[in-house]
């Protein structure tokens, strides 16, 4: 239960996510559908709060806070870059860039686009939550091998 838990964890951590986590969980010697269940929930945990949120927080960090604003415009600013990309396919677009399991994509940043683009929570957490699934088996796949097959889910 504890190697559980440090998945879910870990998975919790911005840009490491599911990403680093898998391995982990791997790593652990825990079975690849526990150290997938955990993953995907831990990942999921702080979507709805950045959906929620992340706008009114930055603009009381930028208020109250002026010396971390700096910080605030670097991570909307990352985001941004990616915002043409989401926006120009919706919420296939925001479903791909959660999907594709590489540094810099998941469910913060796509939690975050999401935030910037008004997108609401009851149609973003769904499409994030296919991403994660997507992501998931990909990694839970590179990380236990696909030559191992119905053995790495066992």
């Amino acid at each position: 239960m504890k190697d559980f838990l440090w998945v879910v964890l870990v998975s919790m951590v911005p840009m490491v996510e599911l990403r680093g986590a898998i391995p982990i969980g791997c790593g652990l010697g825990l079975p690849a559908w526990q150290v997938y269940i955990a993953a995907v929930l831990g990942n999921l945990i702080p979507v709805p709060f950045i959906i929620l949120f992340v706008r009114p927080v930055f603009a009381f960090i930028r208020k109250h806070w002026k010396w971390l604003g700096g910080i605030v415009d670097k991570i909307e600013n990352r985001a941004g870059r990616n915002v043409p990309r989401v926006q120009k396919f919706q919420v296939l677009g925001l479903f791909l860039f959660v999907a594709v399991p590489i540094p810099g994509t998941g469910a913060w940043m796509g939690s975050l686009i999401a935030a910037l683009l008004d997108v609401r929570l009851r149609r973003a957490f769904p499409t994030i939550l296919l991403g994660l699934l997507v992501a998931g088996a990909v990694m839970i796949a590179v990380s236990y091998g696909v030559r191992f097959g119905v053995q790495a889910i066992t």
